[in-house]
C-alpha cells in the first residue's frame, strides 16, 4: 500500500508541475509577443498587464493541449531515468517545442507564420521556460517513487539461534 500511495502522490506532483509549466510557458509566450508588438512600454503597460490576467491562463490551455504527448514522453523518460538536473528539463522543453513546431509546420495552411525565425525562437524559448518551471515544481524529485517502500531495517534481523 505504501508504494501505491507513493505512485499516486508522484502522479499528482507531475500533474501540478505540468500545470505550472504550462502557465509559465504561456506567460513567457505572451510577454514575448506583447514586447515584439511594442505593447510593453510605459504608456501601454497598465492595459497590457490587465490583458495578461486573462490571456495567460487561456493560452496555457492551448500550450498544455498541444504539448501534452511530447511532454508526457519527456516526463516518462525523466521519471524512469531519475533525471533531476535543470538542463535536462530545459532541453526536453526545447525538444517538446520543436516537436510541436514540426507538427504545426506539417499541418499548417499556406498563410501560417510558423516559419518566421523569431516565432520559432520564441516558441522554443517558451518550451525551455516551461521545462525549467517543471523542474522547479516537480522535476527536482524525479524518480523518488522508486525509493518509497524500500525501507532499511532499523534493528538487526533474527540471530538464528
Amino acid at each position: 500500500m505504501n508504494r501505491i500511495a507513493a505512485y499516486l502522490i508522484r502522479f499528482a506532483v507531475i500533474l501540478i508541475g505540468y500545470g505550472v509549466a504550462s502557465l509559465a510557458a504561456s506567460a513567457f509566450l505572451n510577454i514575448m509577443f506583447l514586447a515584439s508588438l511594442g505593447l510593453m512600454t510605459e504608456q501601454t503597460q497598465p492595459a497590457a498587464q490587465a490583458s495578461l490576467w486573462f490571456s495567460v491562463p487561456f493560452v496555457a490551455l492551448f500550450v498544455a493541449y498541444f504539448a501534452f504527448m511530447p511532454a508526457a514522453v519527456a516526463i516518462f523518460v525523466s521519471e524512469i531515468l531519475g533525471r533531476r538536473d535543470w538542463l535536462f528539463y530545459a532541453l526536453a522543453g526545447a525538444v517538446v517545442a520543436a516537436v510541436f513546431l514540426g507538427f504545426a509546420y506539417q499541418t499548417a495552411d499556406a498563410n501560417f507564420e510558423i516559419a518566421d525565425p523569431r516565432v520559432v525562437a520564441a516558441v522554443i524559448g517558451c518550451g525551455m521556460v516551461g521545462g525549467i518551471f517543471y523542474w522547479l515544481s516537480a522535476g527536482r524529485s524525479a524518480g523518488s517513487w522508486r525509493q518509497a517502500g524500500r525501507s532499511t531495517p532499523t534493528s538487526p534481523g533474527p540471530s538464528g539461534s
